[in-house]
């Protein structure tokens, strides 16, 4: 079975979106992440820009786990600070040009 095939059909419902009918900050990372397995970087990023930030951040946290790094955990928290600051961005984007609901 092909793998993004799979995700597409196993993917979560939002939680927040089935409760009170408007997006959470993180609604679009799962079908963003969809994309950027497909190879479709410009979609990836418009469905939620924080997509490959966050993957990084993951990358990064487990290679500091193996290696131990000198400065891993400043950095693990400017990119947990980056990966929040980009998707708090976005989210008040899509407020604002009411692509919320």
């Amino acid at each position: 079975m092909n793998i993004i095939h799979f995700l597409e059909s196993h993917s979560l419902p939002c939680p927040s979106k089935a409760l009170v009918h408007f997006d959470c900050p993180g609604c679009g990372m799962q079908r963003s992440f969809i994309y950027l397995l497909k190879g479709d970087l410009v979609k990836s990023i418009s469905m939620h820009p924080a997509t490959i930030p966050t993957l990084g951040l993951v990358v990064f946290a487990l290679l500091h786990f193996i290696f131990r790094f000198s400065k891993g955990a400043k950095i693990i928290v400017i990119l947990q600070l980056s990966v929040a600051i980009i998707t708090m961005v976005f989210y008040i984007y899509k407020i604002v040009t009411h692509k919320i609901f």
